[in-house]
């Protein structure tokens, strides 16, 4: 294992060990709890938490626990989604710049999104359940291509290729629909968090856990694939399967979070990036603290959106928010890493 470690840069010299692991997450816990109470609490609107908790009906209850706590909840798991598959995603190519939406599972989305809200079809049932079928999709396409080709490097090369397709496709559309329309999707693409009810968010939260969870589960295999193909064959790890396993895990998990945020970019290429410089690049401390800490950076950054509000007369959607803080930062992260190369 340690001839995994060695191989990343910048990776400070921490080992795994279950208390490390315990006080990590822990505090790492402790933030997210923290942002959600934040995001729940603060806004445009003040309220009071203990009116809200003593009385459910009154005004400061009514947002409480109708809109803020919801959006928080939305916040928290999509931004663990993003995250922890951007640790594995970078892990198992090696690559600590690779992001999520390489699988094409983001293209394939916003198609869907935009198609639907182009011909007026969310109108019951919103863009969310059109752009999941649409990464679905995209999802088969590309790792269908992957296993014919025997390589994840060429699903990932069709995941690119298709999200340029549908650009293309998405350029066209706005061209051929009424500003209204152009509007919304534009709002859409650009990434926001809404008002899910109850019955969505436990729908999500299980796809989540279940998809994070596998992504936990192949951590340690993750690990021996940085050492290359036939040395993590040599050490007893189906590579095929594993491979396949933390694509399908990490596509229906982006997948899920595109559907109901849109396309919310830097959260997960900075975080673990991030995280990484922190911990080293261990995926079984890695890919947990990354969910953790995407969640929160995503809530925090939803936060913002609104308190902003008095500022610009308009709630920014949060994907320009994490644009704005993730973009100088990661700059800053590759000049950080450039003077110590």
């Amino acid at each position: 294992m340690s001839a995994v470690l060695a191989r990343w840069p910048a990776a400070p010299a921490l080992r795994f060990t279950p208390a490390r692991a315990a006080v990590l997450l822990a505090a790492l816990a402790v933030l997210c709890a923290a942002a959600l109470l934040a995001s729940a609490v603060l806004g445009e609107y003040p309220l009071s938490l203990g009116r809200a908790l003593a009385e459910p009906a009154s005004a400061d209850g009514t947002v409480f626990f109708r809109l803020r706590v919801p959006r928080a909840v939305l916040g928290m798991l999509v931004g663990a989604a993003l995250a922890a598959s951007g640790s594995a995603l970078q892990s198992l190519l090696r690559n600590p710049l690779a992001d999520p939406f390489v699988l094409g599972v983001s293209g394939g989305a916003a198609l869907g999104a935009t198609v639907a809200l182009a011909l007026g079809l969310t109108a019951l049932v919103g863009p969310s359940l059109f752009a999941f079928l649409g990464s679905v999709a995209a999802m088969g396409l590309v790792l269908a291509v992957g296993r014919v080709r025997g390589s994840p490097y060429a699903a990932l090369l069709t995941g690119v290729v298709f999200n340029a397709f549908a650009a293309a496709a998405i350029t066209c559309i706005k061209t051929l629909v009424s500003p209204d329309r152009v509007g919304e999707i534009l709002y859409w693409l650009a990434g926001s968090l809404g008002y899910e009810p109850p019955r969505t968010l436990a729908w999500a939260a299980v796809l989540q856990l279940t998809c994070v969870g596998v992504l936990w589960h192949q951590s340690g295999r993750l690990n021996l694939l940085s050492l290359g193909d036939e040395d993590a064959a040599s050490l007893g790890v189906e590579v095929d399967r594993t491979r396949g396993i933390v694509l399908l895990a990490a596509s229906l998990s982006v997948a899920g979070a595109v559907a109901l945020s849109g396309l919310v970019g830097f959260v997960g290429l900075i975080v673990p990036h991030v995280l990484r410089l922190w911990l080293g690049p261990d995926q079984r401390l890695l890919v947990p603290a990354s969910a953790l800490g995407g969640g929160a950076f995503l809530v925090l950054s939803d936060l913002l959106t609104r308190l902003l509000f008095p500022l610009f007369h308009a709630e920014l959607p949060v994907g320009v928010v994490t644009a704005v803080l993730g973009g100088p930062l990661f700059l800053w992260l590759l000049r950080r890493e450039g003077v110590r190369g």
